[in-house]
Parts: structure tokens; C-alpha cells; sequence
């Protein structure tokens, strides 16, 4: 019987009950008495129950009425708040990213609010953690991913640029009689171990050509702590520059040994070939190209 009822009806009918009147629903409504009239007697014929008394011209609920207004009534109410919500909310997609922890934290979330001013129908959900995510299914839109990996056939992959992998530093180092100026000076200096990284001291020592103690310093498996550390003026950190250009620009940290240095693939953003086209998802691959090109790495 469901697809037999007409929403109208049933919104007329919701009316004239709460209002106790036709004449009263057809104004609200903007419909004429008769139309109110008979959507009623439309409705009544198809559930086949008398829902009003009518009495000369007034109106009044059956006990059946009164108890299909009271559900309808709040049927409606919970369409109403449903839709209030929506466009509440403003936004017509919600794209959701899964990311490697240190790259949530040191460059996506600064440049979070520039996506969201030039895509603002588009509601951002980040969720980080080392593991990469399921894309097989809908809870995620795109993960962002470090190191090396085989993608299954299902998934494409967008590379990041070559990162430059340089060794950084608190300027209170670069100060005094320790001051940093040539790699024999690191010798004399804590060396941060970020321990998850492709590229680490025991790597920088073999190109430097220089001895370095690699048993000690604090180590971490996530660079957004070793960057902390650095920050903090507790040792030397080897780190991508794309990970410290908050920290550079603000001078928290500076590059002992320049800009240059080793370079390599660290980062892919990897997203399902089946959802190449989808808006959001084609949004935000085209925006995350730009950011990264304007980015120095």
C-alpha cells in the first residue's frame, strides 16, 4: 500500500491535523480548501480509515487520525531536521585521506585550510597512521604512503618529486666552539635516528666519507619527532625538506651543510584506478601536483 500514498497528501494531511482545520492547512500551504479537501478524502480511500469527523464545516481527528498524525508528525520532523543538517553542512562530498603520520603532520595539515578555501564543497577527513590503508573498499579515498611498495593492479599511483634528504639542526648549534662546519664536525654531536627513513646517518657517514658513532643518540619511528628534537637543540636530525619548510622559514631549524643532498623517492599519493574520475578524488590528485611543484625539495 506505501507506493500507493502521495507525499503531498500525507504533508496536507500533517497540516490540517496539527492546524485543526482545512481552511487553516490550505493557507499555510498555499492550496485551496477544496485541494486540502481532496487529498484527504485520497489518502482516507486508500488506507481505507475515516482520519476526520467533519462536523458542518468543522473538523475534527478520529482516535485512528490522531494516532497516524502523531507518527507522521514526527516522521516529517525528522525529514525536516535531516535536511537542515545537509545544508547545514554546505558540502556536497567528503573525501576521505589516510597518511603516513610525519607527512600528515609537517605538510598536509598547514595546507589543509588553502584546499579547503578553493574546494569548499568538498568536507576533508584526515586519519594517519604507519600501516597503509584498504583502498578495496569506500572508507578511504586516498592514501598517501612512504618507501617503497608493488601496488596490487587495482591502484594507481601518483609519485611524489625526488625529496633532498639534508641534515638540519637548532641554530644554537651552529654557535660557539662546537659550531657545525664541516661533516668531521658531526662527530662531536648527537645524532638523531629517525629509523623508519630510507635515508639515514649510516648512509650520510658513507657519502660524507667520515667515521661517525651510529650507536648512540635518540632514536625515533616517526620523523616528525626527530624534527622536534632537532628543533628543541638536543642533536642533528637527517631529514626530507619537505617535511621542515614551517621549521626553516621560521628559522627554528637551518641546514649546516646547505641545501643540497641526497635525493630520492620517498612519498606516493595512491588512490583506485576505478575512481580516477570521481570529482573529489580527481580534485584533490590535480591540487596535491601543484602544492608539491611549489614546494621546495
Amino acid at each position: 500500500m506505501t507506493h500507493l500514498l502521495h507525499l503531498r497528501a500525507i504533508q496536507i494531511f500533517e497540516a490540517a491535523a496539527r492546524l485543526g482545520s482545512f481552511l487553516r492547512a490550505a493557507d499555510e500551504l498555499r492550496v485551496t480548501p477544496s485541494a486540502v479537501s481532496h487529498q484527504i478524502r485520497s489518502l482516507e480511500t486508500t488506507l481505507g480509515v475515516q482520519l476526520f469527523h467533519r462536523i458542518n464545516r468543522a473538523v475534527m481527528l478520529t482516535d485512528v487520525g490522531r494516532k497516524y498524525a502523531d507518527e507522521i508528525s514526527e516522521a516529517l520532523g525528522r525529514i525536516e531536521a535531516a535536511s537542515q543538517t545537509v545544508a547545514r553542512k554546505g558540502k556536497s562530498d567528503i573525501l576521505t585521506i589516510h597518511s603516513v603520520p610525519s607527512f600528515a603532520s609537517q605538510w598536509l595539515m598547514p595546507r589543509l585550510s588553502r584546499f579547503g578555501a578553493l574546494n569548499p564543497e568538498i568536507d576533508l577527513r584526515l586519519n594517519a597512521s604507519g600501516d597503509a590503508a584498504d583502498l578495496g573498499g569506500d572508507a578511504v579515498d586516498i592514501d598517501i604512503r612512504y618507501g617503497t611498495f608493488v601496488p596490487a593492479a587495482y591502484l594507481g599511483v601518483d609519485s611524489f618529486p625526488l625529496e633532498t634528504i639534508v641534515a638540519l639542526c637548532s641554530p644554537k648549534l651552529m654557535k660557539g666552539a662546537s659550531r657545525i662546519r664541516t661533516p668531521a664536525d658531526m662527530k662531536k654531536h648527537v645524532l638523531i635516528h629517525s629509523e623508519v627513513n630510507l635515508y639515514r646517518w649510516k648512509h650520510w657517514a658513507e657519502d660524507a666519507k667520515v667515521e661517525l658513532d651510529l650507536e648512540r643518540g635518540p632514536r625515533f619511528d616517526r620523523s616528525f619527532m626527530a624534527i622536534s628534537t632537532a628543533v628543541d637543540g638536543l642533536g642533528v636530525c637527517l631529514e626530507s625538506r619537505l617535511l621542515v619548510q614551517r621549521e626553516l622559514e621560521s628559522g627554528r631549524l637551518v641546514m649546516p651543510f646547505g641545501a643540497n643532498g641526497a635525493r630520492m623517492l620517498c612519498h606516493s599519493l595512491v588512490y583506485r584506478r576505478s575512481r580516477t574520475n570521481v570529482p573529489k578524488i580527481a580534485t584533490f590528485r590535480k591540487w596535491m601536483s601543484q602544492a608539491l611543484r611549489e614546494t621546495e625539495t
